[in-house]
């Protein structure tokens, strides 16, 4: 589970002179508030880039220009990253008095918050192509359920990839019309609406989110993040048609696990996504109705889930990005 420890500014004030100890806290500190290293560097929970650490300062030394130098550099690159802005980091040089800045304390608390949301508002992310295909086996008229899993090579790797924004997504499409000639049926046309609504869902860090807007938003369990997930599954979202001939039937449910509960020590998530048309009134007609109905006028079409990952890239500032090591397909079943 993700540390959700409070972030605290320390009582520097501007003009107070600063102590090797006191720099190596802000470079290293692996407590509330944290350093560099812990939030940038490999970090715990939802703390951590992967980047390379900044080097503490020997005990009775004189903190070098070089040093602060190296610390704001590494901030500046992290706020390129996460699009925060900092006031603290103008480059020193030798000769330069350096007393520590109240906003330096700030800045750190900034940066550390947003890795620990994921990296929210980077845009250095990058969708990948298609990684898996799960296409129904027929048109139905009962349910289409996918489980499609990513894995890592270590722990690390999933946190960091998280960490900075990386993103878990499906999509959905639909490959034909429910009728026996391929063309839509009227629950392909509610079935439409609900995928839409839908759009691209995202499992992230520390919340989930859908593209999509509209229809109702049965279970909204949007707040959770990779790092909230256990080994059983937790709901993500549960959309349903909230209009219409089927309103309240059709519907689409997301749902995530983790390979163990501890964020710490994941190396694998995997998304479960059903398609649910459940109106009770359902007919399979015969091919000699005096009505000439389609025979299949009460399913949907096949439909394809996607899996894809946004990915973090090194176009905003990160020196390095973690990455998926392979995707599965776990189960795909049209009952």
């Amino acid at each position: 589970m993700r540390d959700r420890s409070e972030i605290k500014i320390m009582a520097y004030q501007a003009g107070d002179p600063i102590l090797d100890d006191e720099y190596n806290a802000f470079v290293n500190n692996a407590t509330s508030p944290f350093g560099y290293n812990h939030f940038a560097g490999t970090g715990s929970g939802v703390y951590g880039l992967g980047q390379t650490h900044i080097s503490t300062q020997v005990a009775g030394n004189t903190i070098q220009a070089s040093q602060w130098n190296a610390l704001f550099t590494g901030m500046d690159n992290i706020a390129n990253h996460t699009n925060d802005t900092l006031t603290s980091t103008a480059q020193r040089s030798a000769g330069d008095t350096i007393a520590i800045k109240s906003a330096l304390e700030a800045d750190l608390a900034t940066l550390a918050a947003s890795v620990a949301g994921g990296c929210a508002n980077t845009t250095a992310v990058s969708e990948s192509a298609e990684l898996q295909s799960s296409v129904s086996s027929t048109r139905y008229n009962g349910s289409h359920t996918v489980e499609q899993k990513i894995t890592f090579s270590n722990n690390n790797n999933l946190r960091h990839f998280f960490n900075a924004g990386g993103k878990m997504r499906m999509k959905v499409t639909r490959a034909s019309g429910g009728n026996s000639d391929g063309t839509d049926t009227s629950k392909d046309g509610s079935l439409d609406e609900v995928i839409s609504a839908m759009g691209n869902f995202d499992l992230g860090s520390v919340s989930s989110s859908r593209s999509g807007s509209g229809e109702t938003l049965t279970t909204d369990g949007l707040a959770n993040g990779v790092s909230d997930l256990t080994t059983s599954y937790t709901t993500l979202m549960l959309l349903t048609q909230d209009s219409g001939t089927y309103s309240g039937s059709i519907s689409i449910k997301v749902e995530a696990l983790a390979d163990t509960a501890d964020y710490d020590t994941m190396t694998a998530v995997t998304m479960k996504l059903t398609i649910t048309e459940g109106d009770g009134t359902d007919t399979t007609y015969q091919p000699s109705n005096l009505n000439s109905t389609n025979i299949n006028a009460e399913f949907v079409g096949q439909t394809d889930v996607a899996l894809h990952t946004m990915n973090p890239t090194t176009g905003e500032g990160l020196a390095s990005v973690a990455s998926i090591s392979g995707s599965t397909v776990e189960s795909n079943s049209t009952a």
